[in-house]
């Protein structure tokens, strides 16, 4: 479909500019939404003649939307969230539930100007454009965690999201360490006992034999 633009559109481009779109875009986005007319005769006329007032009511409304980008441009904005012990959330973080955090804080926004593909699922800080005009964005920051403190630690620049294990490891070495102790002074207590018992069948009660005598045997006369 042929349009005329009221607004800039993306990279469609921007007032004034005939544009041709797909009928499904220009039917169920841009002609209800008022961004854009049929390029048409009558619309082409009708839009010269309004085009003074269209340009100044676009100029109201990207000023409106930079006085709200100012005020939630880089924003934190906390969402508890139950989840596992890897970061997965049990419910997920909606564009609704961002739209819905920010109107409850004073902003006006609504859920189509959240720019969000597929809901947050994992523990963490989580940048999402919000589109407040067609020339003005801002980006807030979505903190997801299970708990205010795990927000705060996030907020720091924490990953909790990684499992420490040094806690455990404190707990285990020293047990280790015990038991190579132990080992060693069992071998010494061994060592030592071979050394102070005589072997068996070498016990004498008089002096030992030399070796010559030993092999010295009488001959008969």
């Amino acid at each position: 479909m042929h349009v005329i633009l009221l607004e800039r559109v993306g990279r469609l481009g921007t007032i004034g500019d005939e544009v041709t779109v797909r009928n499904g875009f220009a039917r169920n986005y841009l002609l209800p939404k008022g961004k854009a007319l049929r390029a048409n005769a009558a619309n082409r006329t009708r839009f010269e003649a309004e085009r003074s007032v269209i340009e100044e009511r676009n100029e109201e409304r990207r000023g409106a939307a930079g006085g709200i980008a100012g005020s939630i441009d880089g924003k934190n904005i906390v969402m508890i969230r139950q989840a596992g012990e890897t970061g997965h959330l049990y419910g997920s973080v909606s564009s609704r539930d961002i739209a819905e955090a920010l109107v409850a804080d004073g902003f006006e926004v609504v859920r189509s100007q959240v720019d969000l593909n597929t809901p947050i699922k994992t523990v963490g800080l989580h940048p999402v454009v919000i589109h407040l005009h067609a020339e003005v964005t801002a980006t807030v920051k979505i903190n997801a965690a299970r708990s205010e403190e795990e927000a705060e630690r996030q907020a720091r620049g924490e990953d909790v999201r990684v499992v420490s294990y040094d806690d455990d490891l404190d707990d285990i070495e020293p047990d280790a360490e015990d038991q190579d102790d132990d080992a060693d002074d069992q071998d010494a207590d061994d060592q030592d006992a071979g050394e102070s018992d005589d072997p068996p069948g070498n016990e004498s009660d008089g002096d030992p034999q030399d070796p010559a005598e030993a092999d010295e045997t009488e001959l008969p006369a």
